[in-house]
């Protein structure tokens, strides 16, 4: 399932395309109960693959549904856990964080 979600979203990256929690869920064929609860741990073990091979964070291309285009907060704390990001998963730094990796993601995947 994790290839799946890798493939899906290098798909997104290289069309310059976003992605909700729920979007992915429906793409993977989850059922409830926990459908986002299951795409986010996926998405965690993406990016811990994706740091360690000093790729970008093919998980920001995951956004919530109601976070004005940021992902959920869990991105953010991963993201620190991994060593790649300090402060508030709200705010100006959590903007600027993201958009660096969306940057990255498609730079990285539309070569």
């Amino acid at each position: 399932m994790q290839g799946r979600l890798r493939e899906i979203l290098i798909a997104l990256a290289r069309t310059g395309t976003l992605a909700t929690y729920r979007e992915l869920a429906e793409r993977l064929d989850l059922v409830p109960p926990k459908t986002i609860h299951r795409v986010t741990g996926l998405l965690e073990m993406l990016m811990a693959e994706d740091a360690e091979a000093g790729r970008p964070l093919l998980a920001a291309l995951c956004v919530g549904r109601l976070r004005s285009g940021l992902p959920a907060p869990g991105f953010f704390m991963t993201a620190e856990a991994l060593g790649l990001f300090t402060g508030a998963p709200e705010g100006a730094e959590a903007r600027d964080f993201h958009a660096r990796e969306l940057r990255r993601v498609f730079e990285f995947y539309r070569q």
